[in-house]
């Protein structure tokens, strides 16, 4: 997302394909006439702080979807923050063409003349190597912070094209398989639960397409799934937060998968990402993985 402060003491909020949503965010706009100063396009993301679990939180998503009537409302519980990036104009002058290098120390600058702190946050930035790893092994301990991004310094900022690599920190852990796409004898991916701390099968993922041995491996132990499946009657969405759904076949919820995830899961304990199968772990039984929104898992074995 985009926040620029303009002429006129207008602050526009934008998002990346470019809808304005200023009036889903007053606390940030109230913020930017307050502090920022004219001229000033930033380049960053929004974030939210979820003042009950203490927690970065990604119900962004919901106040991104919630109009003004609603918006301050949901101020007190999930405040706004604004990670900048990158500075794209600053005094009206636009910085498109300069390197990423000059670009960042005009960012710095920025924060550190008109003090900036909350809810403007400077997105750190190394280039120690060293640091950089410190950084993907204990910052993404924290709930929302998913990995690192690699940029050039002599890099232009290019409007519209990815121009950095991002790195995910990614663990393994189980998950029960309680639906599939495609056939039993050819499934295609996998849908994922865990059990909550009432014992019912929830949905928490679902995995990339199956390479075909996977595939194969996996097929040879699903099972048809015997009236009175929880899920029945259950919609899958194909990605996390679309209204797309998945045409699945419900299995009997007896086999146990692992699967490689990133770090993005939402307060319910659901991927944002889909995972990565990794191989069936029939030496464990669905009562050996972690209950919904526990950490990673069973003994290897």
């Amino acid at each position: 997302m985009c926040d620029g402060y303009g002429p006129g003491s207008t602050v526009v909020v934008q998002t990346r394909r470019g809808a304005l949503v200023q009036d889903r965010w007053p606390d940030l706009v109230a913020a930017a006439e307050a502090q920022l100063p004219h001229g000033l396009v930033l380049d960053g993301e929004l974030v939210v702080w979820d003042t009950e679990a203490d927690r970065l939180s990604f119900e962004a998503q919901r106040r991104a979807a919630t109009r003004a009537r609603g918006a301050a409302g949901l101020i007190a519980r999930w405040p706004a923050y604004f990670v900048a990036f990158d500075v794209l104009q600053l005094d009206g002058q636009g910085l498109l063409t300069r390197p990423y290098a000059e670009r960042r120390a005009l960012l710095e600058n920025l924060f550190s003349e008109h003090a900036l702190t909350a809810p403007w946050t400077l997105y750190p930035q190394t280039t120690d190597l060293s640091k950089a790893w410190e950084w993907l092994e204990s910052w993404t301990d924290v709930s929302g912070v998913e990995g690192i991004l690699i940029k050039s310094m002599s890099q232009r900022y290019l409007p519209g094209c990815r121009g950095w690599t991002k790195i995910r920190r990614r663990y393994t852990t189980e998950t029960i398989v309680g639906a599939i796409t495609g056939t039993l004898t050819r499934p295609q991916l996998l849908v994922l639960g865990r059990h909550d701390q009432d014992g019912r099968l929830r949905a928490v993922g679902r995995t990339v397409p199956l390479r075909p041995d996977a595939a194969r491996e996996v097929a040879e132990h699903l099972t048809a799934a015997a009236p009175g499946h929880l899920w029945e009657g259950v919609r899958f969405s194909a990605t996390w937060g679309s209204r797309d759904v998945l045409d699945t076949t419900l299995v009997r919820p007896g086999l146990v998968a692992e699967v490689s995830a990133d770090r993005a899961i939402d307060r319910g304990g659901v991927y944002r990402h889909p995972l990565r199968f990794q191989r069936l772990r029939l030496d464990v039984t669905t009562e050996d993985v972690p209950r919904l929104g526990q950490g990673p898992a069973a003994a290897a074995g």
